[in-house]
């Protein structure tokens, strides 16, 4: 007969693969999966009757802006409440490390916070951060362009020079060296949009013989999506390294209904190299208030504005009448602010979000004083709206792109499966019940339907709430084992 600490009775087990369900026994030793299968006879600290619940890996936040929020709020709970284990930090060309600041954190770094939240001049210093905090959740981080500009150039409104690019890269090195993930670039901001693509590829050459990924918030996410997509997939071939699109969508009215094409742009790319995307489950985005996306048939909703604080909650619509100006001219005024754009449209997202390469990622931005939902409610969201309610995918595939799938495109080792020998990263959920409630204009709220969540083998949420025992590490890269 077997010991263990947690014996987990009568699951609808779904394992990370596209399989069906099966009914099992899983028993935990440790921060380990030990057994699973049908009425394992196990000597438990705990048993757990899951009769009429769902138990599948923990899930995987592809793409967040946790950075900081690990070290600082390690508790979590937007990310814990919703089922997810494991956040990989460092997207769209900004990270908190390495981190060396001037002055203050030019935009969208300031999106992770003052300058006193970068306090990690090198990557190993920030895994010992993390070490020392040890959150609720794992945390897989990547290495930002636009972070590694603002180490070693003056100016982020030209490109970088040869001796600046080998800078950087020595201190992508040296970051992938300590576990990082890879690298990321944020091509549409202004901090680094100056940058040629010749540029990233250079930098990015240190990624191939690590295993490392690419990833990017790409140059332009509206009518130049198709050359913006291209120029991705150019730095993957040259660079030798698989290419992950962020929060692939086609932004602006004018873009609507281009799903087709761009999709078709990404299967092409995936018959002659690896290639994917993520994608959030809602039909608007969130970022700072760029004057370039300022649209008059866009509703946008300003979340923070350093010069008029007073105006956080309120649309640019109404700021703009109150003050008897253009939207633009309001714009100007309330910058540096964060907005969301009600710029996507809903069938366009849904045609991304259930294509086979796509990852799901919430994009959540955790110092926004009024977050986009999408920091509280992916991933139920996904389970509740599109499994159970619209139909567009089925279960076992939603749960694949939310852990398998992304642990093996960004090479977390033994994660994202049910397995003996793995890593007890576990969420258990009512799939009749389990939903987002977070909105837009209640943005934190916690899901329902979530009844137990695991990290590394240790009970740290259920539906009462957080238990109070963090159990997250960081996660150094390991192998890739790519999915088309």
């Amino acid at each position: 007969m077997l010991n263990c600490n947690t014996l987990i009775r009568n699951a609808i087990v779904l394992d990370g693969s596209p399989a069906a369900p099966a009914f099992l026994d899983v028993a935990l030793c440790d921060d380990r999966i030990r057994a699973l299968g049908p009425s394992l006879q196990c000597r438990a600290q705990v048993t757990i009757d899951a009769t009429g619940l769902t138990l599948a890996p923990g899930f995987i936040d592809v793409h967040t802006h946790d950075d900081t929020s690990v070290v600082d709020s390690p508790a979590m709970l937007p990310k814990i409440s919703q089922g997810v284990t494991t956040v990989i930090v460092g997207n769209c060309g900004i990270s908190a490390s390495p981190v060396r600041l001037s002055s203050e954190p030019p935009d969208p770094m300031n999106l992770l916070g003052d300058p006193a939240a970068f306090r990690y001049p090198t990557f190993s210093e920030y895994v010992a951060a993390i070490a020392s905090a040890q959150p609720a959740v794992n945390v897989g981080a990547l290495v930002g362009h636009t972070s590694l500009r603002n180490n070693h150039m003056a100016e982020l409104d030209r490109a970088a020079t040869a001796a600046e690019i080998a800078a950087m890269r020595a201190q992508l090195q040296e970051a992938l060296d300590g576990g990082a993930l890879g690298l990321s670039s944020g091509l549409a901001y202004l901090s680094a949009n100056a940058a040629p693509t010749n540029e990233v590829v250079e930098l990015a050459q240190p990624l191939a013989s690590a295993r490392a990924v690419y990833t990017t918030h790409l140059r332009s996410e509206a009518n130049a999506i198709l050359d913006a997509m291209n120029e991705a997939f150019e730095i993957g071939r040259v660079s030798r390294v698989p290419v992950i699109v962020s929060h692939l969508k086609c932004a602006g009215v004018a873009n609507w209904g281009r799903s087709g094409e761009v999709l078709s742009a990404l299967d092409i790319a995936r018959g002659s190299q690896l290639a994917g995307c993520d994608c959030y489950p809602y039909a608007a985005g969130s970022s700072t208030l760029d004057l370039r996306q300022v649209d008059e048939l866009v509703e946008i909703t300003v979340t923070w504005s350093t010069p008029h604080p007073e105006m956080a909650g309120q649309s640019l619509a109404q700021i703009a009448n109150a003050w008897q100006v253009t939207q633009i001219d309001a714009a100007r005024r309330l910058r540096p602010a964060g907005a969301i754009y009600h710029s996507i449209s809903e069938q366009d997202m849904c045609r991304i979000l259930c294509h086979p390469a796509t990852m799901i990622g919430s994009d959540g931005l955790p110092n926004d004083p009024r977050p986009h939902p999408r920091l509280w409610g992916t991933f139920t969201r996904v389970l509740g709206r599109y499994v159970r309610e619209q139909e567009r995918l089925s279960l076992p595939n939603a749960i694949h792109k939310m852990t398998q799938m992304p642990a093996q495109r960004f090479g977390l080792a033994e994660r994202g499966i049910i397995r003996p020998g793995y890593f007890a990263d576990l969420v258990l959920f009512d799939s009749e019940k389990v939903i987002d409630k977070a909105t837009f204009s209640d943005p934190a709220r916690p899901s329902e339907g979530i009844a137990g969540v695991w990290v590394n083998g240790v009970l740290s949420y259920t539906a009462a709430g957080a238990t109070g025992h963090r159990a997250g590490r960081f996660l150094p890269r390991g192998m890739t084992t790519w999915i088309q």
